[in-house]
C-alpha cells in the first residue's frame, strides 16, 4: 500500500469513526449526559463535555476531509484519541464504577477491546501525521519538458 493511500484510508476511517460516534452521542444525548455525570472523573463537567466532545469530533472529521486543513485535523484527531485512551486507562485503574459513555456499537466493546481499538487509532493517526508531513514537505515532480518537434 502506498503511503498516500494509507493517509487516505486513515482519513476515511477517522471520518467514519468520529461522525458515527458524534451522531450516536447526539442522538442519545440524555443518555450520554447521564453516563458522563456518573463518571468519577467527569461529573463536574458532564454538561459541557456532552456538547464539546461530539462537536469536536465533527469539526475534526471536517478538517481532515479538507486537504488544506488535513494535517491540523490529524493532529487534533491524534490528540483526542490519546485523551480518550488516557481516560480509559485512568478510569479502569482508579475507579470501581466504570460507565461507558461511548456511542453506538462502541458501547458493546469491553474495556480491553476498547483500549486496543483506541490504541489502533492512535497509531494510525500517528503514522498518517508522519506521512502527511512528509507529503507536504516533498516537492512535487516538475512537469515533463516538451520535446522539440522533429522536422
Amino acid at each position: 500500500m502506498s503511503r498516500y493511500k494509507l493517509i487516505d484510508l486513515t482519513v476515511f476511517l477517522v471520518i467514519i469513526l468520529f461522525t458515527y460516534a458524534a451522531l450516536s452521542k447526539l442522538l442519545e444525548y440524555d443518555k450520554f449526559t447521564v453516563q458522563l455525570s456518573q463518571s468519577p472523573l467527569l461529573t463536574a463537567f458532564a454538561g459541557t463535555v456532552a456538547w464539546a466532545i461530539p462537536t469536536l469530533e465533527i469539526v475534526l472529521a471536517a478538517m481532515i476531509s479538507i486537504p488544506r486543513w488535513r494535517l491540523y485535523g490529524l493532529y487534533g484527531s491524534y490528540t483526542l484519541m490519546v485523551i480518550f485512551t488516557a481516560y480509559i486507562i485512568a478510569i479502569t485503574r482508579f475507579s470501581e464504577y466504570i460507565p461507558c459513555s461511548c456511542g453506538g456499537v462502541l458501547q458493546k466493546l469491553g474495556w480491553t477491546e476498547h483500549l486496543i481499538f483506541n490504541l489502533f487509532f492512535v497509531a494510525l493517526c500517528g503514522i498518517a501525521i508522519v506521512l502527511q508531513v512528509h507529503k507536504e514537505h516533498t516537492p512535487a515532480a516538475p512537469p515533463p519538458t516538451p520535446q522539440p518537434a522533429e522536422g
